[in-house]
């Protein structure tokens, strides 16, 4: 039962970090593609986006594979989940971005 319930969060901890990571993402690409910078963008962002990613699975994971294991599984369904959910969002990229003066 307490392995069961340890299995579960592990998986929600992934969904969490899923949902950051991929919701970091499509953040960073609107952002980043109506910014004068956009490679400080995406380079911050990726920094970002994997230290947090990585260390919430190495602290998930605490030593066992079966919760690493299951935290990707949440990570996995976070980046459908996210892809779904952000791919119907209004396509407003075209009229922020002027690339002629």
């Amino acid at each position: 039962m307490n392995e069961a319930i340890t299995l579960a969060a592990s998986c929600l901890a992934g969904g969490v970090l899923g949902a950051i990571f991929f919701g970091g993402l499509w953040w960073t690409v609107r952002k980043g593609v109506a910014s004068e910078q956009p490679a400080l963008w995406f380079l911050g962002s990726l920094i970002v986006r994997m230290g947090v990613t990585l260390a919430g699975f190495y602290i998930v994971s605490g030593g066992h594979w079966e919760r690493l294991l299951i935290c990707l599984v949440g990570f996995v369904t976070a980046r459908i989940f996210v892809s779904r959910l952000t791919r119907h969002y209004p396509n407003r990229l075209a009229r922020e971005v002027t690339h002629a003066p």
